[in-house]
């Protein structure tokens, strides 16, 4: 699963630090999460769209591999 999360962050100037204290996680949380280690639950993808004022669908996007 690819993720738009550093480009998010970027367009808003925050760090992954203040990122990961908005949703309650730590910094390595969101690391991985920004270079494909983690996939998070839908909780958390919940609640970092609703830090950028998007859909999960603009953050999270499926790639065809994914489905196989």
């Amino acid at each position: 699963m690819k993720n738009a999360l550093k480009v998010e962050r970027a367009k808003q100037n925050i760090t992954q630090a203040e990122l990961a204290d908005k949703v309650s996680v730590s910094r390595q949380t969101i690391n991985s999460i920004e270079i494909g280690k983690f996939v998070p639950s839908t909780t958390l993808a919940l609640k970092l769209a609703s830090v950028f004022n998007t859909t999960v669908e603009a953050i999270f996007i499926l790639e065809e591999t994914d489905w196989t």
